[in-house]
């Protein structure tokens, strides 16, 4: 699978063959990052459910300045190694795990989260009901699956698209507390 814009434009990143690994299509991707803006300068950015990378990588070539990649499975987690070896991307942390744990232990924010689950998993709209602590003010949200979620305010669809089987949207967090008392909004 090859990076489609930033400046590893063009490089390949290794994806292994596993049940349920399905990348995100370079047009999709291409399309995702129009809707972001293709300059993610300074953005910490959250890949859960890592699989290939493509997404995460993306954001990194794009000037993401940190990126964090949550993947259970070992053979992905060592084809994601490989890859951010052979790009040089420091900004890249590899997190051994299940996402759900990820979310419950860690205390960082993000600006973008990239969340594609497996799709026989049907885990976006409990993992969206889970990271609303993991945001930053604002913060913007990409859902893949084979339809498009129902997101409640104060989630804010900002766009949504289909190619083929998958449907693919992007969300906004608008619940931001400044008061830092959960439940506050």
């Amino acid at each position: 699978m090859r990076i489609v814009g930033g400046v590893w434009r063009s490089r390949r990143i290794r994806v292994p063959v596993r049940p349920g690994l399905r990348p995100t299509p370079d047009r999709v991707r291409e399309t995702l990052f129009n809707w972001l803006g293709q300059d993610l300068a300074g953005l910490s950015c959250l890949d859960l459910f890592a699989g290939s990378g493509a997404l995460g990588f993306e954001a990194a070539s794009r000037g993401a300045a940190r990126v964090v990649m949550v993947e259970a499975d070992r053979a992905a987690r060592a084809a994601l190694a490989e890859s951010c070896n052979a790009l040089g991307a420091a900004q890249v942390e590899i997190v051994a795990g299940d996402a759900r744990d990820f979310l419950a232990r860690s205390r960082e924010r993000f600006d973008v989260v990239f969340l594609d689950p497996p799709f026989r998993q049907n885990a976006v709209p409990e993992v969206l009901a889970r990271l609303p602590p993991r945001l930053a003010p604002g913060a913007r949200v990409y859902a893949e699956g084979t339809a498009a979620v129902q997101a409640a305010a104060p989630w804010r669809e900002l766009k949504r698209a289909r190619a083929g089987q998958v449907s693919y949207q992007l969300l906004r967090w608008d619940g931001h507390d400044p008061s830092g008392i959960p439940g506050n909004i």
